[in-house]
């Protein structure tokens, strides 16, 4: 019985850890440009921690709902991804 509950709480903190370990980052940007038609827009921003990219400026793809709130000009913080092989922003604050 003790074995069973050992087993059992170390299963527990290794999925609650395995959860943390895949939280993801805010990064800061400034949306520079917005092409809704083509479902991009260029966002200079800082590093990318989560997928290990430099401070830079690039396209990313982004759909109609997430087109909407963005404007250009306007400071963001947001959530990159490869969606379908593709930088994708997948939530903004």
């Amino acid at each position: 019985m003790k074995l069973l509950k050992t087993l059992s709480l170390t299963t527990t903190v290794l999925i609650a850890s395995m959860s943390f370990a895949s939280a993801e980052t805010f990064t800061k940007g400034t949306i520079k440009k917005l092409d809704a038609k083509a479902g991009k827009v260029t966002i200079i921003h800082e590093a990318l921690v989560d997928l290990e990219m430099p401070a830079m400026t690039m396209v990313f793809r982004a759909d109609k709902d997430m087109m909407a709130k963005m404007t250009e000009g306007k400071d963001v913080e947001f959530l990159a991804g490869r969606v379908n092989g593709k930088l994708t922003v997948t939530a903004l604050k």
